[in-house]
C-alpha cells in the first residue's frame, strides 16, 4: 500500500511542476494543495522548516524542496 502523498505548490513554481511530473510518471497518487490559496497550509509548511515550495509530505515525512533521492526513498522506488 503507498504512503499518503501530499504536494504543496505555488503558481508559477518550476519544481512543483517538476514534483508532479515525478509523480505521474512513477504513478504516485497525490493530493495537491496550493499554499497560495490556504493559509493553514502554508503555515503547516512554514511549521516543518520548510520556507519554499515545492514540499512533499509522504506518510509523516516531510521533504522541502524537490529532492528526488528523499522521495524515492520515502517511496521505495529504485
Amino acid at each position: 500500500m503507498q504512503k499518503r502523498v501530499v504536494l504543496f505548490t505555488a503558481p508559477g513554481c518550476i519544481w512543483c511542476t517538476r514534483a508532479e511530473s515525478f509523480f505521474r510518471k512513477h504513478k504516485i497518487k497525490f493530493k495537491k494543495i496550493d499554499i497560495s490559496k490556504d493559509a493553514k497550509a502554508a503555515k503547516d509548511c512554514e511549521r516543518h522548516g520548510c520556507r519554499g515550495v515545492p514540499v512533499i509530505l509522504i506518510g509523516n515525512r516531510w521533504i522541502c524542496g524537490f529532492n528526488e533521492a528523499a522521495i524515492k526513498k520515502e517511496l521505495g522506488i529504485k
